[in-house]
Parts: C-alpha cells; sequence; structure tokens
C-alpha cells in the first residue's frame, strides 16, 4: 500500500482504455487541510494541521507535509506537535468543508448521474454510460480531476478498476493528487503482491492473526485455503476475505448519499464538573451540530451525547424524537436532559460530545402549529447571516458572554 504521505504512489501516466474498468473513486487529497489554505496561501507547502491547538484536542487533518512526519487525523495534538513542532495549526470550519464537498459533488454529478458519495470528500462513480460521451475512464479521470482544481483550488485522486473495492485501492495508491488505472485482466497482478492490510476490513488484530499463519499479502490469503481462514477469522470473515483477495466485489454504485450520523464534540484542557458550564457548551455544540444539519439538507430522529471521565471511561446516551429536527435548540434540549438525566455531576469530564443520528432527508412535516417556529425562523436567519459575513458574526446570546475556550472536534461522517 501507498504510505499516507504519499511517498509511495502510483499513478497511470499514459492513456488507458477497458471499458471493464467503469467504476471510479474519486478522493480528495487532504480535504480538509487545503480547504484551510485556499485561505492561507501562504502557508501551501509546509506542514499544516487542522485542529485545536490543545495538548488536549485531536488532529483533524494534515497536510502532506505534515504527514511525512508521522502526523496522522485522529492524533492527539501533543503527539502530533512533538513528530512535527514545526508545523501550524490551523482552526477547522467545517461549513467551509460542506461548502466545498457540494462543488465537488456536483462536478462529479455532470459527468454521471451515478454518483454515489460516501463522506464529504469522497465519492464512487459509475462511468460506463458516459464514455461514448466522454471518452475511457482514463480520460475520465483526468478531465475530472482537472475540472476540480480549475474550479474549486482543490486537488483529487481517482482510481479506475472493475470493482468498487479495486477502484478505492487504486486511488488510495495514486495520492496525491494522481489517477491509477487497473484494468480487469490485470487486477489480480496489481491485487496480490499487497500486504494483507490492503483488504477491506483488516486491522492490527486481524494482521496480526494472519501474519502468524503466514499469509502476509493478499495473494497469501487468496491461496489459503477457506477452512484455514474460518478457524482463524470466522465464517463472514474468512468469505469475505477470501472473496477480495480474489477481486470478487459484486456491489454496484448506487446514487445517492446517507451520512450516518454529524457530531461535535470537544476536550477541555481542565476537566470539568460544573453542570451550569456544561449546559453552555451543549448548547454550543448543539448549535453547531444543527448548522451543519443545515447544510447538508439532513434532519436527524436520534440525538446523542457522549462524555468521557477523567479516568477515561466513556459512556453515550441518546433518545430518538417524535419528529426528526435539523435545529439547534432541540438538539440542545434533549441533549441537556440526556446530561441530567445521567447523573454524573459528580464525575470530572474530560470530553463532551453531541451528535444527531438516523439522518433522514425529509425534514418533520409541520402542522397548524409549528411549536419551533420562533427558534426555526431564528436559526434559519443566523444562516443566512453566515452564508453573507461568515460562520459565527451571529450566535445564541447565551454564547455571548466570556467563556473559557473550548476546542472542537466533530464526529465521523
Amino acid at each position: 500500500m501507498s504510505k499516507q504521505d504519499g511517498t509511495s504512489r502510483q499513478v497511470t501516466s499514459q492513456p488507458v482504455d477497458d471499458p471493464a474498468a467503469h467504476i471510479l473513486h474519486v478522493d480528495m487529497d487532504a480535504f480538509f487541510a487545503s480547504v484551510e489554505l485556499l485561505e492561507r496561501p501562504d502557508l501551501v507547502g509546509r506542514p499544516v494541521i487542522v485542529g485545536h491547538a490543545s495538548q488536549r484536542s485531536v488532529v483533524t487533518a494534515a497536510t502532506y507535509e505534515a504527514r511525512k512526519y508521522g502526523v496522522n487525523s485522529a492524533m492527539p495534538m501533543a503527539v502530533a506537535l512533538r513528530r512535527c513542532p514545526q508545523a501550524v495549526v490551523l482552526e477547522p470550519h467545517f461549513e467551509r468543508y460542506a461548502h466545498y464537498s457540494r462543488k465537488v459533488m456536483g462536478i462529479l454529478g455532470e459527468i454521471t448521474p451515478l454518483v454515489e458519495q460516501l463522506s464529504v470528500d469522497e465519492a464512487f462513480l459509475d462511468v460506463a454510460g458516459a464514455r461514448r460521451r466522454l471518452g475511457s475512464s482514463w480520460e475520465i479521470g483526468r478531465m475530472l480531476r482537472e475540472r476540480v482544481h480549475a474550479e474549486t483550488g482543490l486537488r483529487c485522486s481517482a482510481g479506475a478498476a472493475s470493482t468498487k473495492f479495486v477502484a478505492k485501492l487504486a486511488s488510495s495508491l495514486a495520492k496525491p493528487d494522481g489517477l491509477l488505472v487497473v484494468p480487469a485482466a490485470t487486477t489480480l497482478d496489481f491485487l496480490h503482491p499487497l500486504p494483507v492490510t490492503a483488504l477491506w476490513g483488516v486491522g492490527g488484530r486481524s494482521e496480526e492473526t494472519l501474519t502468524r499463519l503466514g499469509l502476509r499479502t493478499v495473494g497469501d490469503v487468496a491461496h489459503a485455503s477457506v477452512d484455514m481462514l474460518r478457524h482463524a477469522l470466522g465464517e463472514a470473515g474468512a468469505q469475505r476475505l477470501h472473496a477480495l483477495a480474489w477481486a470478487r466485489d459484486p456491489r454496484e454504485v448506487t446514487p445517492g448519499h446517507t451520512e450516518k450520523s454529524i457530531g461535535h464534540e470537544t476536550t477541555f484542557e481542565t476537566d470539568r464538573t460544573d453542570p451550569t458550564d456544561l449546559h453552555r457548551v451543549l448548547l454550543e455544540l448543539s448549535d453547531a451540530v444543527g448548522r451543519r444539519l443545515r447544510a447538508a439538507g439532513v434532519s436527524g430522529r436520534t440525538v446523542a451525547i457522549k462524555l468521557r471521565f477523567s479516568d477515561f471511561t466513556t459512556i453515550t446516551r441518546s433518545r430518538t424524537l417524535a419528529d426528526p429536527t435539523d435545529l439547534g435548540r432541540r438538539i440542545y434540549e434533549e441533549a441537556r436532559a440526556l446530561y441530567d438525566q445521567a447523573n454524573t455531576s459528580a464525575r470530572p469530564v474530560r470530553l463532551i460530545g453531541v451528535r444527531a443520528e438516523q439522518l433522514t432527508g425529509d425534514v418533520a412535516s409541520l402542522g397548524l402549529w409549528d411549536d419551533d417556529e420562533d427558534w426555526r425562523e431564528a436559526e434559519q436567519a443566523i444562516d443566512q447571516v453566515a452564508e453573507r459575513f461568515g460562520p459565527g458574526t451571529v450566535r445564541p446570546a447565551a454564547l455571548l458572554r466570556p467563556a473559557t475556550r473550548r476546542r472542537f472536534g466533530h464526529g465521523d461522517d
């Protein structure tokens, strides 16, 4: 596999035309960091970390220059800055990421209607129907990467293959700013020399299990007996890995995108116990979640909170609503109730988070009386101001008094 810093990238530099390699995986390069650099072009080429400048926060994203020092997403900021002390730390701006994600996905949608968005910065495309109009997968991949850069200033990598699994592998190997096409006839030649970690679902523990069995490459897994794999990994794991090792992946590109959840969390500089202070943090987090829901055009049916205490134990609590919501105030009311019911006021809190789950594109149907009408109008007005003047220009009154600065991260998309 290519290193995350891009030093082992593979690209297809000459045109390749294989009608069977019609599935493309497009992945933005260091997306969050690259969006931040659009506002800070003076930092291009330097190691940059996106996150909050707190020793107790985590890395949201990092440029490839920072990754060469071993800095990765989700790494504790303290560790990242020890590895790369010269890095510049930039605060994240999730509204910007949503904005550029919509622009990129719009470009992909002009190439083919068969776009399956996986997250804010990656998608599968089936370009079989676009070949007559736009050319081979290699030509389409090159064209869409040029368009993304020309229209957004951002770079992306792409992989083309006959299956989703191999196309995603190809895009990761092409990073950064590359295109790799894997013709169907050479798929196994491409796949079998890769390490077992190239197989979807193989993490640290399963890698150790496979290594103990002498299975170090995808080819080793392909030629291993299914009975041996079943004994080590169970029936489902054995069947899945054996199929992937032979490049068998029947999944089709399914247009659309369903987010699993949208959330925000914060790690405090010092542990907190004051319920009033924690209520205020819940309001700030809920407000941020509501903004992201509205930006994505979705609502959440379930509100969840996460609490991590000073001893690093973590609990979660959730509640399903009668109707889905995208309002920060409604999310806050539910989050606060969940916190109060958890009855943990005596335990010092290290981290607190709010998340909207069971996302749907359907906004709750409103009857003759909308209990949230005033809040809905207020938050929509705030959205309009933020769109024109930038996020944070207008905030809930409860958040305007001076407060200890907090560091925010975001949940998985």
